[in-house]
């Protein structure tokens, strides 16, 4: 597992470039991830990789393709203090863990650190900090099934409520 370290106001347009932006197709998408901003991104990242993040990570327009992506290339989860609504509405539709997570914490994580999800925490393993993680079971259950539309498939309305 690999942590990608990124800034404040990451925006959908530096995670999937319009002029790049030309097909729905996932795989093609994945390619397309980080291309301008850090071009080694898309052939390095690795299934089960974290991104963590500044404030406000998926700013900018309301591109489903920057979830997409992210999520083809196998990004395990984003941990950031705040999250672009729209961005993180994407998330949650398309099964991409989302955890908000203290700045000062986040801060202190550097990229050949180790991170681990235990319940509601995040643990630096590699500096042995801990802190609190913004994460619901319905988001956790939501990403198990892929996302919000495949869970709807699968269960009943009623079932999403009692989350």
């Amino acid at each position: 597992m690999h942590i990608w370290k990124f800034g404040n106001s990451i925006n959908t347009d530096l995670i999937t470039p319009g002029r790049y932006n030309m097909t729905t197709d996932r795989k093609e998408l994945a390619k397309i991830a980080f291309i301008e901003h850090r071009p080694e991104f898309a052939k390095d990242v690795k299934k089960g990789d974290f991104i963590v993040a500044g404030r406000n990570f998926g700013c900018g327009s309301s591109r489903e393709t920057a979830v997409t992506a992210l999520k083809e290339c196998g990004i395990d989860a984003i941990i950031a203090p705040s999250f672009a609504r729209i961005f993180y509405r994407n998330g949650i539709n398309n099964g991409l863990l989302l955890i908000t997570a203290d700045e000062k914490f986040l801060s202190r994580v550097a990229e050949q650190h180790q991170l681990k999800l235990e319940a509601n925490e995040i643990l630096n393993i590699t500096t042995g900090e801990r802190a609190k993680a913004g994460l619901s079971p319905m988001l956790l259950k939501l990403r198990k099934y892929g996302g919000i539309l495949e869970f709807l498939k699968k269960h009943r309305i009623e079932e999403l409520e009692q989350l």
